[in-house]
């Protein structure tokens, strides 16, 4: 399987993979600290060399405003002559043994681990998320590549008993084709040139380059991950040539506190799984349900700990637990949902404004007196504010949270056995959190339900999205 990559001007918004931006050579300032020269690119990678275009986009430093450099805006053209850099290498890399491409992917991962410290200063500079988050990420990032280094030796077929005595029957996996998916840096670790390709481009050009890869015949699988509107329209453009498609796309968390939880716990898990960077993942929680008997409690407790342990700044900075948005549309986005909230009877329990630190930092923000009428419980916020809406019993909380058209990940927090299972059951979502507010690992299976998208990422069902399956039929024997 060969790859590529799609990178758009806003790719960082969303995704917890690693995506090192390739600005202008030479040292880059963000916030007063240099970024490494040597990790910094400004062009696309086809066929294995680095291709400029005339036209460029900025890519600036959400804290500051500051300009980090520009990068190369390719567009249909260069995304073809990627396209075909890929299905022309993917050949010869499917032919190489198990143990060698496993050795050269671990080797990929190695040396993402040797930079991590520099990598991760490129996320925190790109899309502001505090230092020791973006460290995270890139282990997280990493632990991919070790992970399919390893299932790259494990990719077994079958046999299966032959009803006729004169055949043998089999059962091949293959790779797919040519992938238009996201990845890490690689041409290090030995990746050979084309089976690896980088496109950057702009928010202009991203629909004609998006259409390519969609719809030429020599890619066989889509991965996606963004919008489920944007998503939807990848899944038409890939439908004229029934291409392979993995989606991960909207999601808007259910996070239900019940009578019998632990509340101590249920707030630092929705601490965690709130304001991880400031809201912009796409399982943070987007609505808090808590059951009549605890209501209180949970809100002023939460209250208390948004208070104490975040902390608003630059993502440079030790302390700093919240960086800044992506950019002001995303702080529009929240003051909007707030605002309509108010406007129907919430209250601000904390925070509820801009913070001073900068145009695109927001408060913490904690909500009451919340009701599903309210769009913050309609429509994902992707930003650091917490909607609490208080219910009475199981089943109306469940009906809640599976009234969403979306099911990405879902929490909950209780300690009576039985409830954990029939809700575990019952919630509508890809992937569901027990008594905990962070759920991904490499070893589990990511991806959602419903409109949230297609297929899984990780674990050992990951792999089986780049493989085809292959029925061989030996008779005469």
């Amino acid at each position: 399987m060969a790859t590529l990559l799609l990178r758009g001007a806003a790719a960082a918004r969303r995704r917890l993979l690693l995506r090192p931006a390739p600005l202008a050579p030479g040292p880059v300032r963000a916030a007063s600290r240099a970024l490494s020269a040597a990790l910094v690119r400004r062009g696309g990678l086809v066929g294995g060399r680095w291709v400029e275009t005339a036209a460029a986009f900025p890519v600036q430093d959400p804290a500051s405003g500051e300009e980090l450099g520009r990068v190369s805006d390719c567009g249909a053209a260069e995304a073809r002559a990627a396209v075909r850099a890929a299905h022309e290498a993917g050949a010869a890399w499917s032919r190489l043994p198990a143990k060698e491409r496993s050795a050269r992917l671990r080797r990929w991962y190695e040396l993402m681990m040797e930079n991590k410290e520099e990598l991760a200063r490129i996320i925190t500079a790109e899309n502001g998320k505090p230092l020791k988050e973006a460290q995270g990420e890139i282990v997280y990032s990493a632990s991919f590549l070790e992970w399919f280094a390893e299932e790259a030796r494990r990719i077994y077929g079958d046999v299966i008993p032959a009803s006729a005595k004169d055949r043998r029957v089999l059962v091949l996996k293959q790779p797919v084709g040519v992938a238009a998916i996201i990845t890490p840096l690689a041409n290090q670790a030995g990746i050979p040139a084309g089976v690896y390709n980088v496109v950057p481009c702009s928010r202009q050009q991203t629909a004609a380059v998006g259409e390519v890869l969609c719809t030429d015949p020599l890619v066989s699988k889509i991965s996606f991950t963004g919008s489920t509107a944007t998503g939807k329209i990848l899944l038409k453009h890939a439908a004229g040539t029934v291409k392979r498609v993995s989606m991960e796309l909207g999601g808007h968390a259910p996070f239900i506190v019940f009578d019998s939880a632990n509340v101590d716990r249920a707030v630092a898990g929705a601490l965690a799984s709130k304001y991880r960077n400031s809201g912009q993942t796409c399982v943070c929680t987007n609505r808090f349900l808590v059951q009549k008997g605890i209501h209180d409690e949970f809100v002023e407790k939460f209250a208390k700990a948004i208070e104490k342990e975040l902390h608003v700044g630059n993502g440079f900075d030790a302390k700093t637990t919240q960086g800044p948005l992506i950019n002001e549309k995303a702080v529009e986005k929240v003051e909007k949902h707030i605002k309509d909230a108010v406007s129907q009877g919430a209250s601000i329990v904390t925070g509820g404004k801009r913070h001073s630190f900068g145009k695109n930092f927001f408060e913490p923000t904690l909500l009451s007196n919340v009701t599903t009428k309210m769009l913050c419980t309609q429509e994902e916020t992707f930003g650091p504010l917490a909607p609490v809406v208080k219910f009475e019993t199981e089943a109306e909380a469940v009906a809640i949270a599976n009234a969403a058209n979306v099911g990405l990940a879902g929490y909950f927090y209780s300690q009576d056995p039985a409830q954990i299972w029939r809700v575990a059951e019952q919630l509508e979502v890809g992937m569901v959190g027990v008594n905990e507010g962070i759920i991904s690992s490499v070893e589990c299976p990511f991806g959602g339900v419903k409109e949230s998208g297609l297929g899984r990422e990780g674990s050992k069902y990951g792999i089986d999205e780049y493989l085809e399956i292959k029925y061989v039929c030996f008779g005469g024997l």
